[in-house]
């Protein structure tokens, strides 16, 4: 599978029990601090302009968030972006492989995830951690035979033998583990890919296992299978609703084999093509409420706008992002099920996206909620208008929001 649902970071170099503390926030957002966030020149004049967008979220019990890495970190006023607008973030590449064990000789470096939660900690935020298995994030010093040409007892050895590792140093402070990233295909074997090296040398009992050790040593956490292409047919042809089906197959024979599965993660990453037509609002609905049904949450993980299909000019550009990001979640925020909302970061400064995959036409993508110089956009008037007006939902989580960095 290839494709901008599937190919990741350039940076990713290729092959609760949570002592949490109440959350309080505004009552909304207006006409006129919404446009103040967009007009605002500095991220502390946005401070003072409109609610974060973690507030409106948990007022409707929605915990809203974003990606981030420690790589970012020195970037002092996009960090202090996300500190704001951020009750939960993801750790977009600090636990993969090719920063926890670049080589397979590697010990573990956990030096990337201890600065990540040492910083989350501080600005009171959650932890979405991910990926504990996934074919990809390894990094150049990997070759295809250190994956696929492992015995199933060397690869259980170093796959479990590395979950395990980072699950019981972490254990107690995340809100939710990726257990199992993009593990699912329709023309897989019931549901499941098998062009990924722990299914070829394991077999397809390596997703359960992952589970099992994961609640083995992280007791509360939810643990979350992560996938993508739920919501339009793609630029391959890819049928949306075939993808909902073999998830759902594969979800339900983890938990008929009891499995302890507590969450779906929907990437989220949207095609903005002709979204408004291709985007059928109902079976998607229906497709939530199927996972729903089966006692799962759902997190919105990685959520973005590949704007391809779009006129170059930015205001054009970005009054039909907000539109597909205000259609997309006045669906999803629908379903009571839907806990957790991410952007896959906030900024266009720091899209993978515009990395990976530049636009024709030259011009720089604008898929996210901040434009490259950290001012607010349509999207972000649009993502928080969609949290002030969802249906209100008991919370998953609160967070501490104690201070800021």
């Amino acid at each position: 599978m290839t494709g901008p649902e599937v190919a990741r970071r350039s940076v990713l170099l290729g092959a609760g029990g949570i002592a949490l503390a109440g959350m309080t926030g505004a009552s909304g957002v207006t006409a006129t601090a919404a446009t103040c966030v967009g007009t605002a020149k500095t991220t502390a004049a946005r401070a003072h302009c409109a609610p974060a967008l973690w507030k409106l979220a948990a007022e409707r019990g929605i915990t809203y968030g974003s990606a981030t890495s420690t790589r970012l970190f020195d970037d002092t006023g996009y960090d202090a972006l996300v500190d704001r607008e951020a009750a939960i973030v993801f750790t977009e590449d600090d636990l993969l492989w090719y920063q926890l064990k670049p080589t397979p000789t590697s010990t573990l470096d956990f030096s990337y995830g201890d600065r990540f939660f040492t910083a989350a900690e501080r600005a009171g935020q959650l932890v979405f951690a991910a990926h504990l298995v996934w074919d990809e994030g390894f990094g150049e010093g990997w070759t295809h035979d250190d994956l696929w040409g492992l015995d199933p007892a060397a690869a259980r050895k170093l796959l479990f033998g590395v979950e395990r590792a980072l699950v019981s140093r972490y254990a107690g402070r995340v809100a939710a583990w990726v257990v199992a990233n993009e593990v699912t295909d329709p023309e897989g074997v019931q549901g499941i890919r098998t062009d990924v090296p722990w299914y070829q040398t394991i077999g397809p009992s390596y997703i359960g296992e992952a589970f099992h050790v994961a609640r083995e040593h992280d007791r509360h956490a939810q643990l979350v299978l992560n996938e993508f292409g739920f919501e339009t047919i793609n630029e391959y042809g890819d049928d949306p609703v075939h993808r909902q089906r073999a998830t759902l197959q594969v979800i339900d024979g983890l938990l008929e084999h009891g499995v302890p599965v507590d969450a779906l993660g929907i990437q989220g990453h949207l095609l903005a093509t002709d979204f408004a037509r291709r985007f059928n609002r109902k079976k998607y609905r229906r497709f939530l409420s199927q996972v729903a049904d089966r006692g799962l949450n759902i997190f919105i993980t990685e959520l973005d706008v590949l704007d391809d299909g779009l006129a170059a000019d930015i205001r054009t550009r970005d009054r039909r992002v907000a539109d597909i990001y205000a259609r997309y979640l006045d669906v999803v925020l629908d379903e009571p099920a839907v806990k957790a909302v991410l952007s896959f970061e906030l900024s266009d400064r720091y899209s993978w996206l515009q990395e990976d995959y530049p636009r024709d036409d030259g011009a720089e993508r604008r898929p996210l909620l901040y434009d490259s110089g950290l001012d607010a956009k349509p999207a972000r008037r649009a993502v928080a208008s969609s949290l002030e007006h969802a249906r209100h939902r008991h919370p998953l989580w609160k967070a501490p929001r104690r201070r800021r960095r």
